[in-house]
């Protein structure tokens, strides 16, 4: 696999080696030893699937303390624009965010450490979502960020009147509004 650091510290694309040939493809979508070697030792425990459709905005979720969540995300169809946002006061890109067009087609997974807000937006017909946990979903402590937040001005590359969200996740603060859920 090869992993490529982003600008934000912790946070890497993963490209699986593809083979291909007349029946289709292979690639190894996770391989524990590789992984620990190249960007630390992580130990994943549950593993979890969405389906969505376009125009769907997931996010910008987290869990805090310590409840927090590193995940390693990936699609398996379609396409989304994936999104992170670091949430580590400390950190020297704290309250930047980073976006990669993870699909199907480029298999690109994306490793999102602790202390980040995650969410993604549908850009194909639908999809289909994967990623793994190393800790389990806490509601407690489960925070977000308005998906919408004018300081953090993403675009997530889909028209505003074609926006998809839950209830929930259209109810969010701004980031500067949640100081106190941040990381140390």
């Amino acid at each position: 696999m090869n992993c490529i650091e982003t600008p934000l510290q912790g946070l890497y694309i993963i490209e699986p080696k593809v083979f291909k040939d007349q029946r289709g493809y292979f690639f190894e979508s996770y391989n524990k030893k590789e992984f620990d070697e190249k960007v630390g030792r992580v130990e994943f425990i549950q593993d979890n699937e969405s389906k969505s459709i376009y125009g769907v905005v997931r996010g910008l979720h987290f869990q805090r303390g310590e409840y927090s969540q590193a995940k390693l995300v990936r699609v398996v169809q379609g396409k989304v624009l994936d999104v992170c946002v670091d949430l580590r006061k400390s950190s020297p890109s704290f309250g930047q965010i980073f976006t990669v067009e993870l699909s199907a087609e480029n298999h690109r997974q994306l490793f999102v450490p602790r202390g980040f807000a995650h969410g993604f937006s549908v850009l194909s017909e639908e999809v289909i979502f994967q990623y793994k946990c190393d800790n389990l979903y806490a509601p407690e402590s489960e925070g977000a960020i308005a998906w919408n937040d004018p300081k953090l001005g993403i675009d997530w590359g889909i028209p505003a009147n074609d926006i998809i969200l839950s209830e929930k996740d259209k109810h969010h603060k701004p980031l500067a509004e949640i100081s106190d859920w941040l990381f140390d």
